[in-house]
């Protein structure tokens, strides 16, 4: 349902490849809405940190080779040492990947920014449409509850 949609929306209406954003979705979807809504608050926060530090690297002197390991690094150790969301902390340098890669595909700071922020906000309306669509479906089609065992565990 969240591919059609996304598939639909971007396409038709942006006029771009929907890819990234159906990835997003795919990562940040759960049938059960508690796990996708940590999956999609882990991918936006870590995804808002990622653009940004590749924003910055790109900034700083535009766009080179050897921006791309310092980027990535960079947002890693922010990531899990500051930041410290743990779910979807890999999202984190694969943004700047994305940003500061784009910027040596294009060799033009101006161009790669654009393609940066665009990917970027792709892939957050990708999480966005992945909750909204697993949240939607938990009420249209709720999972069965799980039965509690009769015994206790014992440790």
């Amino acid at each position: 349902v969240a591919t059609s949609l996304l598939w639909i929306v971007i396409r038709t209406w942006a006029g771009l490849n929907p890819i990234w954003a159906i990835s997003a979705m795919l990562a940040s979807s759960d049938p059960h809405v508690s796990e996708a809504l940590k999956s999609a608050r882990g991918r936006v926060i870590n995804a808002v940190l990622g653009c940004a530090t590749g924003l910055t690297f790109l900034m700083l002197g535009g766009s080179r080779d050897w921006k791309l390991p310092l980027a990535l690094a960079a947002t890693a150790f922010v990531s899990s040492y500051i930041v410290r969301v743990p779910v979807m902390w890999g999202e984190a340098p694969i943004t700047p990947a994305i940003v500061v890669a784009s910027g040596i595909e294009q060799n033009s700071k101006e161009v790669s920014i654009e393609i940066g922020l665009r990917r970027v906000a792709e892939v957050l309306f990708g999480c966005l449409m992945g909750l909204a669509v697993s949240w939607l479906i938990s009420k249209i089609w709720p999972l069965p509850q799980s039965p509690t065992p009769k015994v206790p565990v014992r440790p």
